[in-house]
């Protein structure tokens, strides 16, 4: 799963050559505003088939955090 997280994460941010991980940090890392990550978690949703509530949002700041809340709400 980590694989596509990242792999949607690069497609969406139009990001090749940065080293992503579970740790990557949207903010600190990947330098990722609120409207970014808006469009991030809508390409999540429709992937994994999750909706994620907008005050969810505010607990998400690693690519680990995303990986957590697919598992959780994952069909």
């Amino acid at each position: 799963m980590l694989e596509k997280v990242i792999e949607i994460i690069r497609n969406q941010l139009g990001i090749e050559d940065t080293e992503i991980d579970e740790d990557t940090s949207f903010k600190d890392d990947l330098g990722v505003d609120s409207l970014d990550l808006l469009e991030l978690v809508m390409a999540f949703e429709e992937e994994y088939n999750i909706e994620l509530n907008p005050e969810e949002l505010e607990d998400i700041q690693t690519v680990g955090d995303v990986c957590e809340f697919i598992k959780k709400y994952a069909d």
